[in-house]
């Protein structure tokens, strides 16, 4: 039986956008974060090493390390998404006092663990900025927000940026039916 040589081409010759994408985050789904960058963390399979006589040569591991997820936005007027962020940094770590834990603890009225952490999805937009594809990241949380600095001196009006980086268990590439890419 003869194979089609044009069976293995590509069916979409369109080249995906660095500027088409948006982030949301389950948590906080009211809070917008206007996204201007935004990176799929890097994804790398540790590796085991095989004795032989002549040298060792590296297999295939079984654990997976993922690097931190960095997403850069614009701070609004209000500063929400910037205080979103702050609120939930400040009650994993050291809060002035009980109450700044207790409302991250108990925020959907009961105890949980889970109140701490938040799925996120980036959504990959098409040339047409439709959703193409979703990075959905389990169980983020923020480990770092950068500062804003003031400052008087400057001639033109440059809109406030900060980047928050998260940790999360794990991040999956899906369609936007949720199915595996």
């Amino acid at each position: 039986m003869a194979v089609n040589p044009f069976s293995k081409q590509l069916d979409n010759r369109n080249f995906l956008s660095p500027v088409g994408f948006n982030f949301t985050l389950a948590k906080y789904p009211k809070v917008s974060f206007m996204s201007n960058s935004a990176k799929i963390p890097q994804i790398t399979l540790q590796t085991a090493q095989q004795n032989t006589y002549l040298k060792m040569i590296d297999v295939p591991g079984d654990q997976l390390t993922y690097s931190d997820f960095t997403l850069k936005f614009l701070v609004d007027e209000d500063l929400v998404n910037y205080k979103t962020i702050h609120n939930w940094l400040t009650a994993l770590g050291f809060p002035e006092t009980t109450q700044q834990y207790a409302d991250q603890y108990y925020s959907d009225g009961k105890n949980d663990i889970n109140n701490f952490f938040s799925d996120g999805t980036l959504v990959i937009l098409n040339s047409n900025y439709i959703g193409k594809a979703q990075v959905k990241f389990k169980d983020l949380f923020p480990v770092s927000l950068t500062s804003l600095d003031f400052t008087a001196t400057d001639t033109d009006v440059n809109y406030f940026t900060a980047e928050v980086g998260f940790k999360y268990t794990v991040y999956n590439l899906l369609d936007m039916q949720n199915k595996p890419l």
